[in-house]
């Protein structure tokens, strides 16, 4: 009988690329994932490029030559709209901060024409925030009173403004935005939530018109002050302050189904975020020299802005003329704000940032998501800020650790009457090839998970041989498929070559599946090409299959 030989596809064993492309590849990757620099590609000129440089580095020259009066309404409207929420606001989270309230106002005036000018996105809009000042004053007053020295205290909230603002700027420039990213969904969801129960909390002083309160900021603190002070206790003022909170609250559930669906839209544009935190970085070098403290891009009032239409970032530049309108002429009437309407302000606005409907999320879907976002929950509204979020991100790292030390493997078997090789646990029912584990990879093999990869695929030849039952190996091929493996070290090489000898001694056959292009660059510099052989290295496993059907089909007939 002919033997019929397999058609083979052709593994790719070109020379390896050298140090320098593969160092430009990898800066690439991890500080450019973006591509910022394709718009030059194209353009020939001198003019050109220095047109597009200028566009990229100060967005207004790229938006502003095509404004018209239509575009301008939209702003207009948004932009005066986003002013009456940042009145409040501004003085609200001032005190959360223990700053006079002018100055919040004044961080709605200089900061966002700085935006308008070095801002990326066409819908946010610029003002304080109350974690960010919550932080400020917590920090501050650890140092010197905001009562006794007011002079010094503010001068520190304006030093800080100035670093943070440098630091900002700094990690815009050299592409550190990817720092960010070691900041989970659940520790922001979790930290967003324990913040906004702590600043609810401390509320409670100016709705019950107490005189005297705690220094600390964690919940326990908060209630043994409130509850120490009960003869100061007013009930009028706590009437007063809860109405007026179920108002704020009533008028909030009528904005957020809006907000909610136009956010859906908004989340389609493209924004850089390395040019936000340069812009947010040099707003603050700013506004730290024009009596301005902290101020970034709220939730709250960019949603607001994007619901009011507004269609560039001139709506900024309108809310800022707001702003200068109002300091010049209302800011006198805003002294007389009472207290309690303050306290109810900001506990409305914070309840609005307790994602109840994410953390169930998080619960339903991932528990360890969930016990990551409680740790910021709580140990951030009964410790403190620094120790709730270095606890959540110390899980979350754990997690990426156990993740990198203990990477998934699985047994691949054949979907019946096709040529697909799928997870065998995933979809019962698949068949084996005699004689054959195919076994699939799906992470970076490194020093830290080489071990247990080499553990695991023993364990798994010898579970093989427990299914049988049968004293000599049932296995007589093992496929890895490195499919997933985006790369490889030295001691990843060792592992592999330690593994061929222990499935050599058990005269087991190892062969290697579709290698990334870094790791077959490893594989050949490291001489693994040439001690495994190149006939063992296979794009699918299907070859590796037929090849095997056919070697043992050729023997067969040879010993017949």
């Amino acid at each position: 009988m002919e033997i019929q030989i397999p058609t083979r596809n052709k593994v790719n064993f070109a020379p390896p690329r050298s140090f320098g492309t593969t160092l430009k590849s990898h800066l690439k990757e991890t500080f450019f994932p973006d591509d910022p620099l394709r718009q030059f590609r194209n353009e020939k000129s001198g003019v050109g490029i220095v047109k597009k440089a200028l566009q990229y580095f100060v967005p207004i020259f790229e938006w502003l030559p095509n404004y018209n009066l239509r575009l301008f309404r939209f702003d207009v409207l948004s932009g005066i709209t986003i002013t009456f929420l940042a009145i409040p606001q501004g003085i609200s989270y001032a005190k959360l901060g223990s700053i006079p309230p002018i100055i919040g106002l004044y961080s709605s005036f200089v900061p966002p024409l700085i935006y308008a000018v070095f801002g990326n996105s066409k819908h946010l809009a610029v003002g304080t925030v109350a974690a960010c000042s919550l932080i400020i004053g917590h920090t501050i007053g650890e140092k010197v009173s905001a009562v006794d020295d007011p002079t010094l205290y503010l001068n520190l909230v304006f030093t800080t403004t100035f670093f943070t603002g440098i630091f900002q700027t700094l990690m815009g420039l050299l592409r550190l935005g990817i720092l960010v990213d070691f900041l989970s969904h659940s520790t922001i969801t979790g930290f967003m939530g324990g913040t906004a129960t702590l600043i609810c909390f401390q509320q409670l002083k100016g709705i019950f018109g107490l005189k005297h309160f705690t220094t600390k900021t964690d919940v326990v603190s908060v209630i043994r002050a409130v509850l120490h002070y009960r003869d100061e206790w007013k009930w009028q003022s706590a009437v007063v302050g809860i109405i007026f909170l179920i108002f704020l609250q009533f008028t909030r559930f009528l904005e957020g189904i809006a907000i909610g669906r136009s956010f859906a839209i908004m989340n389609n544009e493209q924004v850089d975020g390395n040019k936000e935190i340069i812009a947010f970085g040099l707003m603050n070098i700013v506004g730290s020299f024009t009596s301005c403290y902290l101020t970034t891009g709220p939730f709250s009032k960019t949603a607001v802005n994007f619901n009011a239409g507004c269609k560039t970032a001139m709506s900024n530049v309108v809310m800022s003329i707001c702003m200068m309108l109002t300091l010049l002429f209302l800011a006198p009437l805003f002294s007389y704000t009472p207290l309690v309407a303050l306290s109810a302000i900001i506990a409305s606005a914070m309840l609005g940032l307790i994602n109840y409907e994410e953390i169930y999320h998080l619960f339903k879907v991932d528990k360890f998501d969930f016990l990551i976002c409680m740790a910021a929950f709580f140990g951030v509204a009964f410790i403190s800020m620094d120790y709730g979020l270095i606890m959540s991100i110390g899980l979350a790292l754990l997690r990426a650790l156990v993740y990198v030390a203990r990477p998934a493997t699985c047994r691949l078997g054949k979907i019946p009457d096709s040529n697909l090789f799928r997870d065998s646990e995933q979809y019962p029912g698949l068949t084996n090839v005699p004689g054959v584990l195919a076994l699939q990879l799906g992470s970076p093999i490194y020093f830290a998970n080489a071990n247990y990869i080499r553990e695991r695929i023993i364990r798994w030849v010898r579970d093989e041989e427990d299914i049988s039952n049968a004293k000599d190996s049932v296995v007589e091929h093992v496929l890895l498929d490195l499919s997933g493996v985006t790369s490889i070290d030295t001691t990843g090489i060792e592992t592999l070559i330690e593994i061929r000898k222990l499935l050599d001694a058990k005269n087991i056959k190892i062969a290697i599946i579709n290698p990334r292009l870094e790791v077959m660059e490893k594989m050949i510099r490291s001489h693994f090409v040439d001690k495994i052989g190149k006939d063992s290295i296979f794009l699918s496993i299907e070859d590796a299959v037929e090849s095997i059907l056919f070697s043992t089909q050729k023997n067969y007939q040879v010993l017949v």
